[in-house]
């Protein structure tokens, strides 16, 4: 039986490291020998590392109800035209299903809603009752600036009349 030798992950990295960064005036089997290598072993390990490359990055392992409002809005964006196979595609890479996209959609339409129209209703004529009550207020204030204006331009009458000095 023959024993495989076995390579670290490191040693492997600058094995890799060491064949892409050769120049032109140095071979693969050149490495190999340096390294003490099989020319068979590094051509697997330089297959693997372009597989690895051009392999997409994994989806990520969240759960879709962890996911953030930011992360469900993209999601709703890059699902808004696909519709049939290409939706549960992208479904199943992602882990999730057609119908939280929907649920997520109804959320975000629904979010300016508060829920109860006869609350909302009852907040507007609050809201109105206390703005005409303060325009009164402001009304009756404004009465009395004037009025105490006017009896103070009075007052200034009546002492010019009396032959006082007028300020």
């Amino acid at each position: 039986m023959k024993k495989y030798k076995r390579y670290s992950a490191g040693f492997k990295e600058q094995a890799l490291v060491k064949v892409y960064s050769r120049g032109n005036n140095q071979s693969i089997q050149s490495v190999t020998d340096e390294l003490n290598i099989n020319l068979t072993t590094l051509k697997t390990w330089m297959k693997q590392s372009e597989q690895d490359v051009n392999k997409p990055a994994p989806p990520k392992s969240k759960r879709p109800e962890d996911w953030s409002p930011e992360e469900r809005l993209a999601a709703l964006q890059q699902t808004y035209g696909l519709l049939g196979e290409d939706l549960n595609t992208w479904c199943r890479e992602r882990g999730v299903f057609a119908h939280q996209l929907e649920q997520w959609k109804t959320d975000f339409c629904s979010q300016g809603d508060s829920g109860n129209p006869h609350e909302e209703a009852r907040a507007l004529r609050a809201l109105k009752v206390e703005k005409q009550s303060l325009e009164r207020e402001l009304l009756r204030k404004d009465k009395a600036l004037a009025e105490a204006a006017a009896l103070l331009v009075l007052q200034k009458k009546f002492r010019a009349l009396l032959g006082g000095e007028v300020e």
